[in-house]
């Protein structure tokens, strides 16, 4: 299972760079959004900085939903999905390994441009650890759940409506208590308690959805 593991998320990264836009698009939408926002409410320091939790999380969930959709949805078309479902390996297996895949495609990079963010929104250091924390824990817990919905509509002709309305009310216990971690971080508190949430939710996702996602695609592809 290791070795079906190790040349699923090989064969996802090496389709991604072959088709590059597919993985910048996402990384461009949360740059431009986190942009537009000192544009938009003005450059003062202070300002930036208390609406920064804000502006970092709901920009990272967007990019999250918009890199979602292909997924599964490229399998599903060209029958790749088919032939995962008739392999000896568990379906789970390979499900958790292309979620992998996903988000060091889409989830890591957000950590890599993160100094960006402490440019654009004016953070102190304290403020930046703890976005960089957050983004650490939170956004592989947003591609183990939102791969749940994208399982469930990978079938339809024009499911991304509804997949956003799946996933989104998913997102929100993350959104919580990241924002939270970053505003207690911002104003000198600790964050060890949400941190600690942040890494539950992280380890409960990447336990239970793998199956939730194999069994959903049973469903899509019958």
């Amino acid at each position: 299972m290791g070795a079906a593991m190790y040349h699923m998320i090989r064969r996802e990264l090496m389709i991604a760079f072959r088709r590059q836009s597919d993985m910048l698009n996402p990384l461009w939408f949360f740059i431009i959004v986190i942009m537009l926002f000192p544009l938009g409410v003005g450059p003062g320091p202070n300002l930036l900085a208390d609406i920064a939790p804000g502006i970092i999380w709901v920009a990272a969930l967007l990019a999250a939903v918009l890199s979602l959709e292909r997924l599964f949805r490229d399998d599903f078309i060209d029958g790749s999905l088919e032939q995962m479902l008739l392999m000896p390996e568990p379906l789970s297996v390979l499900a958790f390994a292309k979620i992998v895949a996903h988000w060091l495609l889409t989830g890591l990079p957000l950590l890599i441009i993160s100094p960006l963010l402490a440019v654009l929104l004016s953070l102190d250091w304290a403020t930046y650890q703890a976005v960089v924390l957050t983004l650490l824990l939170g956004t592989p817990t947003l591609s183990f759940l939102g791969a749940i919905g994208v399982a469930l509509t990978v079938g339809l002709r024009k499911g991304g409506v509804l997949l956003s309305l799946l996933v989104l009310p998913l997102f929100i216990p993350v959104l919580i208590f990241a924002t939270s971690a970053i505003d207690m971080a911002a104003n000198g508190f600790p964050i060890n308690g949400q941190l600690a949430i942040l890494g539950a939710l992280l380890v409960g996702s990447a336990t239970l959805s793998p199956f939730a996602v194999s069994a959903a695609l049973r469903v899509s592809v019958q």
